[in-house]
């Protein structure tokens, strides 16, 4: 599968056009986005927003696993993870995970180590994320 030319920045993301009625999820917030149309309404509130793709894992033919980091426009990289629902090569049900900047609590420190994130790697640092 190729880059998408979808009218979402979701399609860039995963990589595949959206349906019509295509469902988009987020469970961190109960909500749920039904349609394309609606879909790209959504992502048009944010347009400082950039963002780049990591690695996209695919499952089979059904199913897409994507990594992306994005920025609303304010610094702060977000790591995010959307799993999409695939049939006959377009996503009709899509969930997204992503989680806000944090910090390593102290308690953890010693029993963790640091994560190699090199800037233009599977998670991009804000130089490398764009408009989509």
């Amino acid at each position: 599968m190729s880059e998408s030319n979808g009218s979402t920045r979701l399609a860039y993301i995963l990589g595949v056009p959206l349906t019509d009625n295509c469902e988009r999820q987020w469970p961190q917030m109960n909500e749920v986005v039904k349609s394309r149309e609606l879909i790209a309404a959504v992502e048009g509130n944010f347009p400082e927003l950039t963002l780049e793709v990591g690695r996209r894992l695919y499952l089979n033919d059904d199913v897409v696993v994507v990594e992306w980091s994005c920025n609303y426009g304010d610094g702060r990289m977000f790591r995010n993870v959307t799993i999409g629902e695939l049939r006959n090569g377009e996503a009709y049900r899509v969930t997204d995970y992503w989680g806000e900047p944090t910090t390593t609590p102290t308690w953890r420190k010693e029993r963790t180590a640091r994560l190699d994130m090199p800037p233009n790697g599977i998670w991009k640092d804000a130089n490398n994320v764009k408009h989509h």
